[in-house]
């Protein structure tokens, strides 16, 4: 009776502004739970796949020239159905019912070895001894990458299975699934260009960056692929990963301007997929930094938080609106330099001393093999 009562309790977002919470709480503070992460809230509808494919054709996220068109708009509006995907992902699918059917765990028993993908018929450790660096079969294989980065959510591969609270947990206390699922992981940022450089997820260009990147750049059907692998990493228990891949992306996107056409997609999908209050807003403010035509950024806070304290007639701005204003100044010259110059700097010192190859320092190098890599992973506390 609870359940349905909880049911009732809830509706479903009808807007983008009642999915998105980003600039609800204070930016120095998340109150809704402990680390910033958002509560369940009880959707009472999910999207079909077949919804689900007709909404990506629509975006830039499926279609090329969908990006440029919303680049070309004065008046550009952000994507419901983007919205509404990643609140269903970060309030962990509400109301998702599990299969009646037992189940299977086929997802574990695929990265214990146990099992191969279908309908391919290949074993995890074919894919992690030979596919690494094989740019073609990631390419145009489509079949794979739900199997190595399962869901709680059917993809385009209807013969992989969707994962389950039990699966996820008994996933996340299993070294050797962790273990390859990290392998993983690396091969595809190989593909993308881009390396990880230690156990708390950082990343940097890889060696191969400037020839990937132009290739990512072109291949937007990747960027469906980063989200999930985006939302897969949170839902395996790398959550913290998510925040420097999604970093590096934007800052190659919109600041040394290598993946132009990735800037829409990460800035609807990918910094939505973090489940922390705070990172997200760090990241749309570094965004809107360097987004141009500023006048076209549609991430930011609401207008009724931008309002600003006016001497004539007292308003009094309260500590919420100070640092979330759209132009990121420093709520006294006392302070300084405001937050998102510190920001910017940061993140620059962090990418000069990710470009540095540091002797000793255990990251994974260029032209490091794979039995090298696994000593890597093996370094990591999983």
């Amino acid at each position: 009776m609870g359940n349905l009562m909880g049911s009732w309790r809830y509706k479903e977002p009808s807007t983008v502004e009642e999915c998105d919470s980003t600039w609800e709480t204070d930016s120095e503070s998340d109150e809704h739970q402990p680390g910033g992460e958002e509560e369940d809230s009880g959707i009472s509808e999910s999207m079909s796949p077949a919804d689900a494919v007709r909404g990506a054709e629509q975006l830039d996220h499926g279609s090329p020239q969908f990006g440029d068109m919303m680049e070309s708009s004065t008046r550009m509006k952000r994507s419901f159905y983007a919205a509404k995907d990643m609140y269903k992902y970060r309030h962990s699918y509400p109301n998702y019912k599990e299969p009646r059917r037992p189940n299977e765990y086929r997802n574990l028993r695929f990265y214990l070895n146990k099992i191969p993908l279908v309908p391919d018929g290949i074993y995890i450790e074919e894919i992690l001894t030979k596919w690494r660096g094989d740019y073609e079969k990631l390419e145009h294989n489509h079949t794979y990458i739900q199997w190595l980065f399962p869901l709680r959510e059917q993809g385009l591969n209807f013969y992989a299975q969707e994962l389950t609270q039990d699966e996820i947990k008994e996933f996340q206390s299993t070294r050797e699934a962790k273990r390859r699922f990290l392998l993983a992981y690396t091969i595809m940022l190989d593909f993308f260009g881009i390396k990880l450089l230690d156990k708390n997820g950082n990343v940097a260009r890889a060696p191969n960056w400037q020839d990937r990147f132009h290739h990512l750049n072109e291949s937007q059907h990747n960027y469906l692929r980063i989200t999930r692998i985006l939302k897969s990493l949170g839902e395996l228990g790398f959550e913290s990963f998510k925040q420097p891949l999604v970093r590096l992306l934007l800052e190659e996107a919109l600041v040394e301007g290598t993946l132009p056409n990735m800037r829409h997609s990460a800035l609807e999908y990918f910094v939505f997929t973090l489940r922390q209050h705070a990172q997200r807003r760090a990241l749309l403010r570094f965004a809107q930094h360097h987004y141009h035509p500023p006048e076209n950024f549609i991430w930011g806070p609401p207008k009724k938080k931008r309002i600003l304290a006016s001497g004539s007639t007292g308003t009094r701005v309260g500590k919420n609106e100070a640092v979330e204003r759209s132009a990121g100044k420093a709520r006294s010259p006392r302070e300084g330099r405001n937050n998102l110059e510190r920001e910017v700097e940061d993140m620059d010192e962090r990418k000069s001393g990710e470009r540095k190859t540091m002797k000793g320092s255990k990251v994974v190098r260029e032209g490091r093999g794979r039995v090298d890599l696994e000593e890597y992973i093996e370094t990591i506390p999983l």
